[in-house]
């Protein structure tokens, strides 16, 4: 980040905006519509442009991110530019930008076009009446999520446009009244069968007989020569639901602690399902620990769909109601204010259910779980307001979504936020910190295994070079401060990172705070004590390879001057993502090339950190502006002593004694070593002195501050 921000004058070039204006210039109108010659202004009312042909309107051209929410794996938005023609039926659709890692790495983009490009012809006026679910689709395997974007944002982003423009006779729905309102006085608890009674909890239950039965329906050949094994009676699936945020039925499922928790956590506006599930297919799968996106359910409401991410989700342990069965799987899921949900109309759960039908490709089905809230709960109808007027439904949607972010994450904000403390009165306290080498060496290990598994593996605050090049991305377009705030972890971390580099340069980062270097260090501790060789390499070798991190993190850098999504799909050099954010559950060459990059630090202790990490190499160039040396050096270090030289754990220590800052990663072994009483020549020397001349000057300090310490005394002038 402080690299990106002194190179913004030369970064500052102006972008074109992701918008239809943008793409149209690049879209043939007959790759649109047969024969198109030319495309019309676009309307000011709704951001459509007319595809003409011999002067005549034929269809309209609209850009899907205009119309629906299209944000994919990457995080980042799917952009599709698709025409109706007067009859709402799709005339063509061309896939025009998107970011997706998944595709980028694996997937050929070909197959994505043609995919996308598969939808002309679609009617838009069935899919109207079956709620978007008259047509198939067509997934394709390791790209689940992306394709279920494509396909939803195509969908219902057209029927969104055929509504506004009274395509195919299809108009915008219009409320016969005001919207209901819940009832939140009424609080009673309800056992189990009380709720499943009336319809508080619905169900939908799959036995193996009817998934087989389904597939065979399908005419898929492939899937159906791989029936799903076991009796026909076994149960698949059996999904249950329920508005928790309603208070009744949330206090009867969640319990009052688990309910107050639920409402505390919930924004104006904002609503809360719980799904239930259990039998031997799971509605979660693990799509949502590769990337944090729940693939296998979607909320639908009319034209409006639902896609849950991880930080709307939280696992509940069990269930209040005595009388409830046994679920495998307990599940929240909020429902964001600004999703147009509207608790009291009918809505569904769709689940996807998908089938091996070879060694990666896979088959697929959906099923509804459709749910209507019980009159009961809602207050009467009222009439429709004419001069009275209440805007907080509209100060609450207009709240920003990273506000809303930092307050769900309130306890892990706190967590970071203590880490940082304390790392911050070690440094400044190093001298006192590191007199006992035993307490410093398990405090040093329980620090990074926090590290590792607080901000790793459970929080995901993995820095990465991609933030670098997604900030320099953001200098070049227009800088917003919104797209960093997301990740309120991953913000605070980057501002920690800006002001260590003044007083301590990169390693208050890369030796104590970055989960991947944390696992490193732990690997080779259990290599250690494995009683493992460790190999130190030879001084000329060792200072030669240094420079390979720099020209990994150069050549991404310039990389991305070009093009964004190709820099990403590069920066996979960072084992970053697979050990740290996906925990390995990854395609195996992602794996292995982690898993050996681990195995080398078994040998030679944070081998990656030392030669390839391009992050390392971003942070080591704006950290040459530091302000301070706070490293306590004798002037026997490096002539005659070589102690700290040949234990230095990263090889940061010249043969001269002079500590290389660009490499140093601050892990103050070497104070350790200043104070040693058994390793330190210059300690024993002074001890051996001491006891000769008696105790008078014991309360001397072992060793002096550098001149250029904060805390050294004048050198007088002679």
């Amino acid at each position: 980040m402080a690299l990106a921000l002194i190179l913004s004058p030369i970064l500052a070039t102006p972008a074109r905006a992701d918008s239809l204006a943008s793409f149209l210039p690049d879209i043939s109108p007959d790759e649109l519509v047969p024969g198109a010659d030319s495309f019309g202004p676009i309307r000011e009312d709704v951001p459509v442009a007319p595809v003409r042909k011999g002067g005549e309107t034929v269809a309209w051209a609209f850009l899907t991110s205009d119309f629906v929410g299209t944000t994919g794996y990457s995080g980042k938005p799917i952009h599709v530019v698709a025409a109706i023609d007067a009859d709402a039926v799709m005339t063509g659709v061309k896939l025009v930008k998107h970011s997706e890692p998944i595709v980028l790495v694996g997937i050929p983009n070909a197959k994505m076009i043609r995919l996308t490009e598969g939808y002309a012809g679609l009617d838009l006026k069935a899919e109207a009446e079956t709620g978007g679910e008259s047509h198939d689709l067509d997934i394709i395997s390791g790209a689940t999520v992306t394709i279920m974007v494509i396909d939803d944002s195509i969908v219902r982003g057209g029927l969104k446009v055929a509504r506004a423009l009274g395509l195919g006779g299809l108009s915008p729905a219009r409320p016969s009244g005001p919207p209901r309102e819940i009832d939140m006085a009424q609080d009673a608890v309800q056992d189990w069968i009380t709720l499943a009674g009336d319809g508080s909890v619905r169900r939908l239950t799959l036995d193996v007989g009817q998934i087989n039965a389904a597939f065979e329906a399908s005419g898929d050949a492939r899937a159906i020569s791989r029936p799903e094994p076991g009796e026909a009676s076994d149960t698949f699936i059996d999904l249950q639901m329920a508005m928790v945020s309603v208070p009744s039925i949330g206090r009867s499922l969640l319990g009052d602690s688990e309910y107050q928790n639920l409402i505390e956590a919930l924004e104006p506006g904002e609503q809360a399902i719980l799904v239930m599930g259990r039998g031997r297919y799971s509605f979660k799968g693990s799509g949502y620990v590769r990337g944090g996106i729940f693939d296998r359910i979607q909320l639908i409401q009319g034209d409006q769909s639902v896609r849950f991410v991880d930080r709307q989700h939280k696992r509940i342990g069990a269930l209040a109601a005595d009388d409830a069965p046994e679920f495998t799987e307990l599940d929240l899921f909020r429902i964001p204010a600004d999703a147009g949900f509207d608790p009291a109309e009918p809505f569904r759960l769709q689940l996807l259910v998908q089938r091996a039908v070879g060694a990666v490709q896979k088959s697929y089905l959906t099923f509804d779980l459709g749910y209507h809230l019980p009159e009961s709960y809602l207050l009467p109808a009222a009439p429709a307001p004419e001069l009275v007027s209440d805007t907080s439904g509209e100060e609450a949607a207009k709240a920003a979504l990273w506000q809303r972010i930092w307050k769900d994450r309130t306890g892990q904000i706190a967590g970071l936020a203590a880490m940082l403390l304390v790392l911050t009165g070690v440094f400044f306290f190093q001298f006192q910190a590191t007199a006992n080498e035993r307490v410093f060496y398990w405090f040093r290990i329980g620090f990074l295994t926090v590290t590792l598994v607080f901000l790793g593996w459970y929080a995901n605050a993995q820095l990465s070079v991609v933030n670098l090049m997604a900030l320099a991305g953001t200098l070049r377009t227009g800088f917003t401060w919104d797209a960093f705030l997301l990740d309120p972890l991953v913000f605070i971390q980057w501002f920690a990172v800006a002001a260590a580099l003044i007083f301590w340069g990169r390693g208050a980062y890369c030796g104590w705070l970055c989960p991947f270097g944390a696992l490193q260090e732990l690997v080779n501790q259990v290599g250690r004590a494995l009683r493992l060789p460790q190999w130190g390499l030879p001084w000329g070798l060792h200072e030669r390879l240094w420079p390979v991190k720099y020209m990994i993190f150069l050549g991404l850098f310039g990389l991305s001057m070009v093009s964004i999504p190709m820099a990403e799909a590069y920066a996979e050099v960072e084992p970053f993502k697979t050990a740290i954010i996906l925990k390995f559950m990854r395609d195996w060459p992602f794996v292995v090339f982690a898993l050996v990059l681990l195995g080398l630090g078994l040998f030679v202790e944070r081998f990656y950190c030392r030669y390839l990490c391009p992050l390392g190499a971003a942070l080591a160039i704006p950290a040459r502006m530091r302000m301070f040396d706070w490293l306590r050096r004798y002037k026997e270090c490096g002539n005659p002593c070589q102690t700290c030289a040949n234990e230095c754990p990263v090889q940061a220590i010249h043969p001269t004694g002079e500590i290389n800052p660009n490499e140093c990663i601050d892990c103050l072994h070497c104070q350790v070593l200043y104070q040693s009483e058994s390793k330190c020549p210059v300690v024993i020397k002074r001890i051996k002195r001491r006891a000769k001349v008696g105790t008078a000057d014991l309360k001397m300090p072992i060793g002096d501050p550098p001149a250029n310490h904060p805390n050294a005394k004048p050198t007088p002038i002679s």
